[in-house]
């Protein structure tokens, strides 16, 4: 049986998806940096989403955000498919966009670990040996000093979208502070000497591994390419990162209380109980079947 996966209210998560066997398809373009970057903004004010820090990857990306209202799913759902229509069409390729097993939310207990995977998140293209600084990244890259500041307004792409259709003009896309943090100044100074940090390690971990591949190597490979080296398998898929191993114990037996708690209400539902409430977090059973639950009306 799959676990349920616990959706809370004002939950701040790392979330990453990877793309369909490590191809690069989401290699930085003005085409796809567009499109990525409208449709994030479209789908965060749609479901509510408070976004902090992004990097979208040749291959994966990374975003840092608050799900005030539990809509996680739902604007993961909407950003993956249409991001994943509106590149294939680019692209001319009808295969498979995304790896199937490779959604994740992490949830972020406490404000140092938001600092500390936000940090992580914009290290990416340092720490993978790419470029020697997350601003040289030549794809969607959160730069820190956006955070509280004015928002980023995105044109609506030409390629892919009806001008008569749907989506708006254009979308703006504000990046704020996580919960937890005296200010929005508070929150991107810690993150950004967090980032300093992670980058000199990078840096130096990377000029003693030969080198970085470097802005024009990256725009030159091909969306079907992939990384010549391996990736391991069937490794641990974590729901939630603490740096603090009493709090992550305390939020795991959280997690796991939930996890018996709906199985006991799914077997009195199956069972003929259509008035069992579901605890806190249930997601999938509230919003398709209108299951009653705990913090919900």
């Amino acid at each position: 049986m799959t676990v349920p996966r616990q959706v809370l209210r004002g939950t701040t998560y790392l979330v990453t998806r990877r793309c369909a066997h490590r191809q690069f398809l989401l290699r930085p373009s003005k085409c796809l940096n567009g499109v990525f970057l409208f449709l994030l903004a479209v789908a965060a004010r749609r479901y509510g989403i408070d976004v902090h820090a992004f990097c979208v990857m040749s291959n994966h990306f990374h975003l840092v955000v608050t799900d005030p209202d539990a809509r996680l799913p739902a604007f993961h759902q909407f950003l993956d498919a249409l991001v994943a229509r509106a590149v294939n069409a680019s692209l001319g390729r009808w295969e498979a966009f995304w790896d199937p097993n490779s959604y994740s939310a992490v949830r972020l207990v406490s404000p140092t670990d938001v600092i500390d995977k936000a940090a992580y998140v914009l290290a990416n293209p340092v720490a993978a040996r790419l470029v020697r600084s997350g601003r040289l990244w030549p794809g969607l890259w959160s730069a820190p000093e956006l955070i509280g500041g004015d928002a980023i307004v995105v044109q609506r792409p030409k390629h892919f979208f009806d001008p008569k259709g749907a989506f708006p003009d254009t979308a703006a896309l504000q990046l704020t502070a996580p919960p937890g943090f005296a200010s929005a100044d508070d929150f991107r100074r810690k993150l950004e000497s967090a980032l300093a940090e992670r980058e000199e390690q990078a840096v130096r971990e990377g000029q003693s591994r030969g080198g970085f591949l470097g802005i024009a190597r990256v725009l030159a490979q091909k969306p079907t390419g992939r990384p010549t080296s391996g990736e391991a398998r069937r490794n641990l898929r974590p729901r939630v990162a603490s740096r603090d191993k009493w709090k992550r114990i305390e939020t795991l037996g959280r997690l796991a209380e939930f996890v018996r708690s709906y199985r006991s209400a799914l077997a009195s539902r199956r069972a003929g109980d259509t008035g069992i409430i579901f605890p806190c977090g249930t997601y999938l059973m509230r919003v398709a079947h209108g299951v009653p639950c705990v913090g919900f009306t």
